[in-house]
């Protein structure tokens, strides 16, 4: 039942059609009365989802009707549970004995099964009569009637396979004069503590123009960070953000105290520049200040609130460090909306040239609302009148006097012109709290248990969810945040002014409930979904005190005592639990037995209860479960698709979890992978992803065989259906080889490999077979002029990281037509030399690479790598090894790459380090460009 939809426009109503479907079936063998009543119950809500779905399709609903939509939607729910229930009881797991011995376990089975089916005829009866008083309700109020004005529009495919797009349309357009002055105010030459505000309302581009600032700048400075803050700050996290940022390190145990002085130590003495961005009050800037060391090394904060007395107050050293963003001119405006849609305002028809700008005068000048209302028009036909259509729905002119309800009306017209699927994953996101980075591949796990996903031809489940968030993307309704190499989306965000607007629809159709505050509970009837977000608050209302039997999904952000009532969750399906540093005791577990989705980040154990989970799709456990080993009821989770577990073994028999299609498992250094376990990982023949952190020898040295196994595996997985295989394991470097085979027809589908740091003897030439192949990092015996020939020739490699365990003595040369396209390369391999030739490499954004400073063939003043070649490169990193060199030589390198890089308009050098450099220690190099 992958492919069933739920929806909040029509409930569980589809999926509980094709349960009751299911009854119907010879599977199930129901008595003549039951199946009577099904068929019944089938018949009068096929009849009610059809005026669902059209309900769903009205902009405006009759009171009366919007009424009866609610009864019959919840109606539904409930009837669902009781399916749900009812089918579980008739559920058959595989004897555990026969002959006399499973003769009374058969028996009390079967008596089971005819108790079942006695309570189901009752309770049926129960529910036509709910039903029937339903049926009552639409005809005595007539509601067929009202469905004469439900709206239809034209709506034009898009391509949605463009994440990169909202970048793009959203951020440059009238900005350079804004960058320009902001610019001159933060980097005035003052060595003095400097903290800049920049204030405005929401939508103008605050947080658009600080970015483009700290991007600009950040380079000057010793360390940077750019964290985001929300109306209720979590300060350790932030502290903990920055930390990660400047230092690259991570402290989500330590207490605020301790973070505070760790900050305070680390920026001493250093030229830092730090972006606080959405801070809404002074008591949340006292708290991050005390972070942030005042000193004489220019320092610069950059801050972004709506409130202009946070912003005067945050002001250091004068109030005169306040930048006030404006709305945009019209002549801005009309380049954001016509570019949007049309590529410039010159391919916009005549017919639609008058209310095009009618629309933008209406926005106000506003960026979120522009790109909000070009968005939609850009799904729609170039029909004059739907587009006159949209402008009258527009109030007139929002601009500085914008009002958040002027404002949600304007993006309510992108809501409500979304398909029914898509307004239900938005909704979704009411799910996570204000400012939440979410995780993308999270998300769609969440959809895909929430049966929000329905698989199309062509791509699985997972693609298609991915599909659906693009297209949310290409709407403007959601900001992609960070970005894969791929240009696919990791991480995502949702607008806090865009997430008011979800989150009072969800309210609304009583799709989530959101716990925040002491004050924000309301209850719309039976609560479904909920979140509950304890960041920060003290004394707030623990779940054990909501009425919760019926709750289906729960997200709980932050910590409290007591906060699960797992006996009261029968009906649960998902849970996911982000605790911050605090460690969650879940007892109880196996009662949750339509569990499709768990996710806890701390948890102390995990029991053998887990088994009973039947339902159960999605396993994240990212921080541990408190021991080395799985419980081995794990292995009866046969639905289970993925997996992610930290320092805890490959468990023995992971051979039954045959659904099993993204296992993410680390394990500690001294705990052992069994011989069985990395065997019975080859027989899993529907894995399309493996993330693998292992050790596999032990004290005994068993290294040959556990290898063999291993390199079995991963070869009989290459010849199934891999696409992703990511290995890591635990043993010397340099100790040990691996012979991956990528002869078998199917291999052809890896898309990225990843091999640490088991060694590589070199590269078949069938590697150039994998057609598909967008990223490669490995480690190889030797890289070779040959290796980089037909690594040159993948035509879809995005992203290269080849190490050299040993050194080299060729010189390499990337000709024309290698690599075509390759965007990130880092070679670590100490060449003894290096040429790019033109036309090589035509796509390259960023490049490491170490080169030899001694040269036998070249003069010091002759030096010639061909940098200057790569005309699309910005991030240039180099290490020279100055083994055997001299002075001279080395500063021969670094002047060629220096000179060659300021050939190049956009290439900036990152870093230039000396390795080997011994006896040079006085050479006159720095160290580090930029």
């Amino acid at each position: 039942m992958e492919g069933i939809m739920v929806s909040a426009v029509t409930g569980v109503m589809n999926s509980l059609l094709a349960k009751l479907t299911a009854l119907l079936g010879e599977e199930y063998k129901q008595q003549k009365r039951v199946k009577r009543g099904i068929q019944s119950l089938k018949d009068e809500l096929s009849s009610m989802n059809a005026l669902l779905e059209k309900l769903a399709d009205m902009d405006v609903v009759d009171p009366q009707m919007k009424e009866w939509r609610n009864q019959v939607r919840e109606m539904a729910y409930d009837i669902e549970d009781c399916i749900d229930r009812y089918m579980l009881q008739l559920h058959d797991e595989p004897d555990k004995y026969t002959g006399i011995k499973g003769f009374i376990p058969k028996t009390m089975k079967k008596l089971k099964r005819l108790g079942a089916r006695h309570d189901i005829g009752e309770r049926i009866q129960e529910l036509k009569a709910r039903i029937d008083e339903a049926n009552q309700r639409h005809d005595r109020y007539k509601l067929d009637e009202v469905l004469d004005s439900s709206r239809t529009s034209t709506v034009e495919a898009i391509d949605p396979r463009l994440p990169a797009l909202y970048a793009e349309v959203s951020s440059l357009v009238g900005v350079d004069g804004p960058i320009d002055e902001l610019i001159k105010l933060v980097d005035d030459g003052e060595q003095s503590l400097k903290v800049v505000s920049i204030v405005g309302f929401g939508g103008l581009g605050k947080t658009t123009l600080a970015n483009q600032v700290y991007k600009k700048l950040g380079q000057q400075f010793d360390c940077q960070a750019f964290v985001s803050v929300s109306q209720k700050p979590d300060v350790k996290k932030i502290f903990r953000k920055i930390l990660s940022q400047i230092k690259n390190s991570d402290e989500e145990l330590r207490e605020e105290d301790w973070l505070i002085n760790e900050l305070g130590i680390f920026l001493e003495n250093k030229r830092y520049l730090i972006v606080i961005d959405d801070i809404w009050s002074t008591q949340a800037w006292k708290i991050i200040k005390c972070a942030l060391p005042e000193s004489t090394c220019g320092s610069r904060i950059l801050l972004t609130t709506r409130n202009g007395n946070v912003a005067k107050s945050c002001c250091y050293p004068h109030h005169d460090t306040l930048y006030q963003i404006r709305p945009l001119n019209e002549a801005d405006s009309k380049g954001l909306f016509f570019r949007r849609i049309f590529g410039s305002e010159d391919q916009c028809p005549v017919h639609l040239k008058e209310v095009s700008v009618d629309i933008i005068n209406k926005c106000g000048g506003l960026p979120l609302a522009i790109i909000t209302i070009a968005s939609l028009l850009t799904v729609k036909s170039k029909n004059r009148e739907e587009w006159m259509s949209i402008r009258n729905s527009i109030d007139s002119g929002i601009g500085e006097n914008c009002d958040k309800d002027e404002m949600k009306r304007i993006l309510s017209l992108s809501y409500i012109d979304l398909a029914h699927h898509l307004k239900t994953c938005l909704l979704y996101f009411s799910m996570y709290p204000e400012d939440c980075e979410i995780d993308v591949q999270q998300l769609l796990r969440r959809w895909r248990a929430e049966g929000f996903i329905k698989v199309n031809c062509g791509r699985n489940i997972m693609e298609e969810g991915e599909f659906y968030l693009n297209e949310l993307i290409n709407r403007s309704l959601i900001q992609p945040e960070k970005m894969l190499f791929d240009n696919r989306i990791r991480t995502c965000r949702v607008h806090d002014i865009i997430l008011d607007l979800i989150v009072s629809k969800a309210i609304e159709d009583n799709f989530v409930t959101v716990f925040s505050d002491p004050n924000s509970l309301v209850s719309q009837g039976k609560v479904r979904r909920l979140l509950l977000d304890y960041r920060g608050q003290e004394n707030v209302m623990p779940m054990c005190s909501m009425v919760t039997c019926n709750v289906r999904s729960v997200s709980i952000f932050g910590y409290r005592e007591q906060m699960l009532p797992i006996s009261d969750l029968n009906v649960f399906r998902v849970l996911h639990i982000e605790s911050g540093n605090k460690m969650m005791e879940i007892c109880g577990i196996g009662k949750l037995l339509q569990l499709r989705y768990l996710r806890i980040d701390l948890v102390t154990h995990l029991t053998e209860e887990i088994g009973e989970l039947l339902f159960l799709e999605t396993l994240d456990l990212p921080r541990g479960i408190g021991t080395e080993e799985l419980p081995k009821g794990i292995l009866k989770l046969r639905r289970l698709k993925f997996l992610h577990v930290h320092d805890a073994r490959l468990p023995d028999g992971v051979g039954n979890m045959q659904a099993l299609e993204e296992p993410v498992v680390s394990t500690k250094e001294d705990n052992l992978s069994s011989i069985n376990s990395l065997e019975q990982l080859g027989t899993l023949t529907k894995l399309r992803i493996l993330h693998l952190s292992l050790s596999i020898t032990d004290e005994n040295n068993h290294k040959s065989k556990h290898l063999d196994t291993l390199t079995s595996s991963l070869n009989k997985l290459l010849s199934y259906n891999l696409r992703y295989l990511y290995f890591d394991s635990y043993w010397q470097l340099g100790s040990a080889y691996i012979n991956l085979d990528f002869s078998s027809s199917p291999s052809y589908l890896l898309q990225q490999l990843h091999i640490r740091p088991l060694l590589l003897h070199g590269i078949p030439e069938r590697l150039a077979s994998l057609a598909n192949l967008t990223y490669l990092d490995i480690r190889i015996q030797q890289v070779t002029q040959e290796t980089l020939e037909i690594l040159g020739d993948l035509p879809a490699l995005l992203s290269l990281l080849l190490v050299s365990a040993f050194d080299n003595t060729e010189r390499f040369s990337i000709y024309r037509n290698k690599f075509r396209c390759l965007e990130s390369l880092n070679l670590d391999c100490s060449a003894s030399d290096m040429m790019f030739h033109a036309g090589a490499m035509p796509t390259l954004i960023d490049i490491v690479f170490t080169i030899k400073a001694h040269s036998t063939e070249y003069a010091c003043a002759n030096r010639n790598l061909g940098i200057h070649h790569l005309s699309t490169l910005k991030a240039l990193n180099v290490c020279i090894d100055c083994q055997g060199a001299t002075a001279k030589e080395v500063e021969a390198v670094v002047a060629a790459i220096k000179n060659e890089a300021s050939l190049l308009p956009n290439c900036y050098i990152q870093y230039i380090c000396l390795w080997r450099e011994e006896g040079l220690e006085d050479i006159d190099i720095s160290r580090e460009e930029g």
